[in-house]
């Protein structure tokens, strides 16, 4: 059996993020995209009042795209 590493970081979180709010990864990342600018507190917050996520999801996805980010 092969020796598969672990998903480690904000992505380990995304798995949960689908099946949680129904949506695909890709879904989320393009609504931070939209918010081009904003500090990354001010994302989180956003996607916790206007999208219903949890703090440590809604944390991931930002940080996630942030890491992106050259």
């Amino acid at each position: 059996m092969a020796n598969v590493p672990k998903v480690q970081g904000p992505a380990s979180y995304f798995p949960s993020i689908e099946k949680k709010y129904g949506q695909p990864m890709a879904h989320w990342f393009a609504l931070v995209e939209t918010r081009s600018g904003a500090k990354h507190m001010e994302i989180v917050n956003w996607l916790k009042a206007e999208h219903g996520m949890g703090h440590g999801h809604a944390n991931a996805v930002v940080a996630y795209c942030f890491a992106l980010k050259p």
